[in-house]
Parts: structure tokens; sequence; C-alpha cells
């Protein structure tokens, strides 16, 4: 009975940048590997980052390498994705989910919009 809110996003500059977050609600039950998905417009989701307490954070694709950095908060049950230098590319609905993901935690999305 664990739900995964995002928030944060919006409309930004390309060059700009966001931090978005995931804040857990509910239930409490051991999560390792969290990670930051995003989906583009007629797209499949994508994973971007990875994190845990136990491992490094990652980025994944080559194309955030550098821009993107994922951190957390265990004390606060939160997952941030700062994301800098944005590019029109960088637009899509951006998710957080367990590492492979759980559909049953699959939320809203947050929208990240990145047009002058």
């Amino acid at each position: 009975q664990v739900q995964l809110v995002e928030s944060g996003g919006g409309l930004v500059q390309p060059g700009g940048s966001l931090r978005l977050s995931c804040a857990k609600f509910g239930n409490e039950f051991s999560i390792y590997t969290l990670g930051w998905y995003r989906q583009a417009p007629g797209k499949e989701r994508e994973l971007v980052a990875t994190w845990s307490t136990g491992a490094p954070a990652l980025t994944l694709p080559n194309s955030v390498k550098g821009r993107f950095r994922i951190s957390g908060d265990d004390a606060k049950d939160t997952l941030y994705l700062q994301m800098n230098s944005l590019k029109p590319e960088d637009t899509a609905v951006y998710y957080c989910n367990r590492v492979p993901p759980l559909s049953q935690l699959w939320g809203q999305g947050t929208l990240v919009t990145v047009s002058d």
C-alpha cells in the first residue's frame, strides 16, 4: 500500500534547470533501488537514473549524463532528480518507480516541457 507522488515539473526554457521530487506515502516496505523514468510523446518509457543507499547513483542514457543528477533523502522518504542544461528533447512525463519497476507503483508523473 505504498504510493509514489511526483512533483516539480513545469515549463522551462532550453538551458534551464528543474528539480523533481518523488515522495513516498503509505505503509513502508524495503526498497533498495529506485529510479526516475520518463516518457516522451510517442515513445516508450525509459529509465534515466537509479539510486539506492547501497550503490552509487547512476544515470543511464548518454543523453542525460552530466546534466541529470539523482539523489535521495531517506529521512524524508523523498527521491530527487536535478536536471540542468535542459533541452527540448527532455520534454516528457517523468515518473519514479522501483528498478525494475512495479506496475502498481506507477503514478501520474510530472510533466516537464522544455521550450522557448
